[in-house]
């Protein structure tokens, strides 16, 4: 193998493990979004209405809130609300305002709201922090 293409090798890798990376936060990136959002709406956020909003079942919730806990996103108690850590909160917080800025700069190309938020759900999760600062700055432009 040349240098070529172990460079390109080695670069292709490194791409697929950042996806990889990306899957494994994706959950927990939708679930303490939407955990913020209920505790936003209606002051609390409990299992049952995570599994409606996310179409799953109870345990689905249950098995997920534990992962999460263990990750240090969320506290919750027995047949109790849950509730974001610090870390939780921050992530939540990162996780809005990144899926609102997708949604806003695939407006402004022209797509319709309801595909925006559709297509906003998968691409926020794996677009680099490079890519975002290139929508800011469109946006900035846009508006200016």
């Amino acid at each position: 193998m040349t240098a070529d293409k172990e460079t390109v090798a080695k670069l292709r890798a490194e791409r697929f493990q950042r996806v990889r990376d990306a899957h494994q936060m994706e959950l927990a990136e939708d679930y303490v979004e939407l955990i913020a959002e209920l505790i936003d709406r209606t002051g609390e956020a409990r299992v049952v209405d995570l599994a409606s909003y996310l179409g799953v079942t109870n345990a689905t919730v249950n098995n997920t809130i534990a992962r999460l806990q263990r990750a240090g996103f969320v506290t919750s108690k027995p047949y109790r609300s849950i509730f974001l850590t610090e870390e939780g909160q921050a992530l939540a917080e990162t996780s809005r305002e990144r899926h609102e800025l997708v949604v806003h700069f695939l407006m402004a190309l022209g797509v319709d709201e309801f595909t925006a938020e559709a297509d906003a759900e998968g691409i926020e999760h794996h677009v680099s922090e490079k890519t975002l600062q290139a929508f800011r700055k469109f946006m900035a432009k846009k508006k200016g």
